[in-house]
């Protein structure tokens, strides 16, 4: 069977239309069904049956995109091992990354990788709500993504998760607040005030429910962003409070303090996604270290452990 031809079948399984394959792989819709009849005829049974106006997997072409996938691996792996011999991580990596991890660790990342001759590292940004982040691996070599620790939407996927950080949410409040001056705050200190949200489905929506469980009532919610510029600059304005990630949200803005809060769990987990056939890549293990290093640098830089008064050493 023509490599090829089974990694269209895999695309498939993964995107689940003829359409979404085209788009991603540059080919027209009709040359996507043609490469995938020719598979068929040299499986010699069905791969592909139609569901309304589309095309759907059999049990059969299941099976066989599974063996794609390990197929993809093997020449992955291949690959590495020449690279390896060659001592030389060459090519270009896709990185999609959200906005506070993108601006507080990527810039070192990226002067780090500078170095390896050969070596280049395409960045974008999104902040996509949970459930999306497992289908982005689709499109890009390395997503970094973020949730809740235990929720794993990407469990499942077969994709490999490489833990980067486990960064605790603190609770951002404008510098003269009532509750500046607390070692830290509670559920029952923070319900009845005003608070600046995320959008739906977001992780830190989670840590809010616990805190009306907790505190034993609903709060308000007046605005909801996803960029931690625009909650921060609220916060200063006295219009709310907030989460703030406590490593890569950066300085702490000046006319805010952020403060920890006990008795519900405020923390992320962010790691990178990556699929189990692009992981073999020598360029892409390449990025991933100088991930894992560089996260590891950036969560000891902070000593106070609510970055109220300190400042991020030197990364």
């Amino acid at each position: 069977m023509d490599v090829r031809r089974l990694d269209l079948l895999r695309e498939l399984a993964e995107r689940g239309s003829v359409t979404a394959v085209a788009e991603a792989t540059g080919r027209t819709p009709s040359a996507v069904s043609q490469q995938l009849k020719v598979l068929q005829r040299e499986a010699g049974m069905p791969l592909t049956e139609r569901s309304g106006r589309g095309l759907v997997l059999t049990s059969a072409g299941h099976a066989l995109a599974r063996s794609a996938t390990d197929v993809a691996i093997a020449l992955e792996r291949a690959s590495s091992l020449w690279d390896e011999f060659r001592n030389h991580p060459s090519g270009e990596v896709t990185l999609l990354t959200f906005p506070t991890v993108g601006a507080t660790l990527l810039p070192s990342v990226l002067k780090d990788l500078a170095q390896v001759a050969g070596l280049v590292v395409r960045c974008t940004d999104l902040d996509p709500e949970l459930a999306e982040f497992p289908d982005l691996t689709a499109d890009y070599d390395i997503v970094l993504a973020h949730t809740m620790p235990g929720v794993l939407p990407w469990g499942g996927r077969g994709l490999r998760a490489v833990p980067l950080l486990t960064e605790p949410l603190d609770i951002g409040l404008p510098a003269d607040h009532r509750l500046a001056d607390r070692a830290y705050v509670t559920p029952a200190d923070l319900v009845d005030e005003t608070w600046l949200g995320v959008p739906p489905g977001f992780p830190f929506e989670r840590i809010l429910h616990a805190i009306e469980q907790e505190g034993g009532k609903r709060v308000h919610v007046s605005q909801r962003f996803s960029d931690m510029r625009i909650m921060e600059a609220f916060i200063v304005a006295g219009l709310g409070i907030a989460f703030v990630p406590r490593f890569t949200s950066g300085p702490v803005a000046p006319g805010m303090v952020l403060k920890p809060i006990r008795g519900v769990a405020s923390a992320r987990q962010i790691v990178a996604l990556v699929r189990p056939d692009v992981a073999e890549r020598l360029a892409v293990r390449t990025v991933l270290d100088v991930l894992v290093a560089r996260a590891a640098r950036l969560e000891q830089a902070y000593g106070h452990p609510s970055r109220g008064g300190g400042s991020m050493a030197e990364a």
